[in-house]
């Protein structure tokens, strides 16, 4: 890939992942908290929450995705290093981000899904040492720590998408 097709591509990846860690930022600190203080149950502001939660995860995976062609040209041409240079660094960052979606799409959302609908009844209503509570309470916290964790993954990797290096042959040696 040209430089300038590198540079484009590292703006729309850094456009995408800030656009997706502000919505996510907005629901998860603005958002979230009114709905489970203005609604009437805890239960239906998180069944609303969980719903917005899955639109923002199959959104998360399209924004890594897509950052990831910002990635694709230059790994090979780091890979002939013997050093842990910034290309393996940043994938790295990228694999961790992808890996969070595939735990939350399809790991830990079913789980809470299952849970509730196994329950058909609001999870507040259980005793706080019911096993569906404790596991419903276990998966949903796990759910908003990588939530969170994939907020900051999407603000680290567009702050440093700009600073790849662009460079994907040899420049030829100038002698003074």
């Amino acid at each position: 890939m040209s430089p300038a097709t590198l540079r484009r591509l590292d703006q729309l990846s850094q456009v995408l992942l800030l656009l997706w860690a502000g919505a996510a930022l907005g629901f998860g600190v603005f958002s979230a908290p009114v709905f489970f203080r203005e609604l009437p149950s805890r239960d239906v502001a998180g069944r609303i929450a969980g719903l917005i939660i899955g639109r923002l995860d199959w959104a998360a995976w399209a924004v890594f995705l897509v950052a990831g062609l910002s990635w694709v040209g230059r790994w090979v041409a780091e890979v002939k290093e013997d050093i842990i240079g910034p290309i393996r660094l940043w994938s790295g960052g990228l694999m961790v981000a992808l890996l969070m979606c595939l735990a939350s799409s399809f790991v830990i959302t079913p789980k809470v899904q299952a849970i509730r609908a196994r329950i058909n009844a609001p999870v507040e209503s259980l005793a706080p040492d019911h096993a569906d509570r404790v596991a419903y309470n276990k998966a949903h916290g796990l759910s908003r720590n990588l939530f969170f964790l994939r907020i900051l993954l999407a603000i680290g990797l567009a702050a440093s998408v700009g600073l790849l290096p662009r460079a994907t042959r040899e420049e030829p040696a100038v002698n003074h």
